[in-house]
């Protein structure tokens, strides 16, 4: 359960060429861990778009998700594949006029699973990821990051602990929790990066720590990199929006208070909250959770009608 890329990853990423052989014959960009061709084969880039997988498989609008158990010389690798077949042409345009630019999903997720790692946000590792240009415009693209084995998203993490744990101990747990999660956030948006799906379903822990109280440091996972981004001059939007989304998604979660929302304000502004900058920030926010919630709320009633 490493939150690492490993430091053997190999890179295969053959020559550009010209725009107009990108554009009448295609180019692939493709990366893989050194152990991936062991598990796949070595014709895994001619494969691994078309590969028949469905254990937990989910597909729509052009792409799809699935877990792939694989087994080499009596070792297990599982990872999370997601392959996007349909992409935007203004992107295969854009891919083949600047080819070493992360134009497609995959690419773009692979990049910011590697910031995130590299600035102390505990990730899921890449294995391989691959970009397939053209030919005349055309982009798909690929990712398989490891599964995070025997750990639960904290919606269902925060529920199970709280039948499992004394009362006493399970405010403990959900306050080290709280600041443990407070301070993940700072990490991306004290840098103006941006996660944009903040739910509680993006956060993992493993199965174990719902038993007892760890040590909460890098013990908190997060997943779904690919909407991050960069935003030093709009920042207050983008910050009330990750926030507001957390608050939203801790309504109706069994275990979870306005204690323990206080807990997470507390820690993640510090003394700022008392300031006016910070007053007006949580007005926003509570605004935000507020819209989502009713947002959520005409969605299901439109699916009920």
């Amino acid at each position: 359960m490493s939150n690492a890329i490993p430091p053997d990853e190999s890179i295969v990423q053959p020559e550009p060429g010209s725009w107009w052989q990108r554009l009448v014959r295609g180019v692939r960009r493709l990366y893989a861990r050194a152990d991936w061709s062991a598990f796949v084969g070595d014709d895994w880039p001619d494969q691994v778009m078309d590969a028949n997988l469905a254990d937990d498989f989910h597909a729509k609008q052009g792409r799809s998700t699935a877990r792939w158990a694989l087994d080499a010389d009596g070792k297990q690798l599982v990872v999370y594949l997601k392959r996007h077949y349909e992409l935007p042409w203004w992107h295969g345009l854009m891919a083949t006029l600047f080819p070493s630019a992360n134009w497609s999903p995959a690419m773009q997720e692979r990049a910011n699973l590697e910031w995130a790692r590299e600035h102390g946000v505990p990730v899921p590792a890449v294995v391989a990821a691959g970009e397939y240009l053209g030919p005349w415009g055309k982009l798909q693209s690929f990712l398989a990051v490891e599964e995070l084995t025997d750990m639960l998203p904290l919606h269902e993490a925060i529920p199970l602990a709280s039948r499992q744990l004394d009362s006493v101990t399970f405010r403990t747990w959900k306050a080290g929790l709280a600041r443990e999660m407070a301070r993940l956030a700072r990490i991306l948006h004290d840098n103006y990066c941006f996660h944009k799906d903040f739910y509680l379903c993006h956060f993992f822990i493993a199965r174990a720590d719902t038993i007892c109280v760890p040590t909460w440091t890098n013990r908190v996972f997060m997943i779904d990199f690919h909407r991050l981004a960069y935003h030093p001059w709009t920042r207050a939007f983008w910050q009330t929006k990750d926030i507001g989304q957390l608050l939203f998604s801790s309504d109706d979660v069994e275990g979870i208070d306005a204690r323990d929302r206080l807990r997470f304000w507390r820690a993640y502004l510090g003394p700022d909250r008392h300031t006016r900058w910070g007053r007006w920030l949580r007005r926003i926010i509570l605004m935000r959770g507020r819209r989502y919630r009713d947002h959520n709320d005409k969605e299901a009633a439109r699916k009920a009608a």
